[in-house]
């Protein structure tokens, strides 16, 4: 049997934000401005279930050009520190239930204070390294990247 290590089967990033903790935690914990950098635009995101704490759930759906709104996520909320730490999972959906994913992860989400704003930090455990690489292959860094960026963008006009 080969071991696995964290390193194998998890993918980060990390950016600096121009905005304390508090403004970063209002643009996540609120569904009217998660809705806004959630998903890359243009592509068009509706907040279904946004329940912060643990065992809450996470729905969101997203909509490209005109069409009819698809699943994108639902999760499980495990941790909510406010202004601090979020944790949740693919694997199960609210009130703990088993879950059918089409991509099974964890993801952490740490917001640090740095100077003036906030390290953004987010790590996403996989089940095996072939589902990391899955993921990194759908684009990863780019989709993340890019809604890190939008929430960057966001974040000090609502501190």
């Amino acid at each position: 049997m080969t071991l696995m290590t964290a390193e194998d089967a998890d993918l980060t990033i990390a950016r600096f934000i121009d905005a304390p903790p508090a403004a970063v935690w209002q643009a996540w914990s609120r569904p009217e401005h998660l809705a806004r950098w959630w998903i890359p635009a243009p592509i068009e995101c509706r907040v279904v279930t946004l329940d912060l704490r643990p065992g809450g759930g996470f729905v969101t759906k997203m909509r490209e050009d005109d069409g009819p709104f698809k699943p994108h996520l639902d999760a499980c909320f495990l941790e909510v520190v406010p202004e601090r730490r979020l944790a949740f999972t693919t694997a199960l959906s609210a009130g703990w239930r088993p879950a059918e994913p089409w991509l099974l992860l964890t993801a952490i989400v740490t917001l640090e204070p740095e100077r003036r704003g906030t390290r953004y930090a987010a790590r996403v455990l996989h089940k095996s390294p072939a589902d990391a690489r899955r993921h990194e292959t759908l684009g990863f860094h780019d989709g993340w990247g890019t809604v890190i960026d939008q929430l960057a963008a966001l974040a000090p006009r609502l501190g």
